[in-house]
């Protein structure tokens, strides 16, 4: 399955994933997996699939994904 995932503020990108229908061996990649690819931390973004947050070890399943960076401050 091929997603976009749009880093609100940043880049796009484009991956092609293994999902749980796929014939292919493997785990499902999960929303962790693509924000490692493009070395974001799930511990600073926030994953959003049709304006809902996802749990980032859950496995994709859309294919369009909006990332958002949290802001923290004092």
């Amino acid at each position: 399955m091929r997603v976009t995932l749009f880093v609100v503020g940043g880049d796009t990108h484009e991956f092609t994933v293994t999902t749980a229908a796929d014939t292919e061996p493997g785990p499902p990649t999960t929303y962790a997996d693509l924000l490692a690819d493009v070395g974001l931390s799930p511990h600073e973004v926030a994953v959003m699939v049709d304006g809902s947050p996802v749990p980032e070890d859950h496995p994709v399943d859309a294919d369009f994904v909006r990332v958002l960076r949290l802001i923290q401050g004092g």
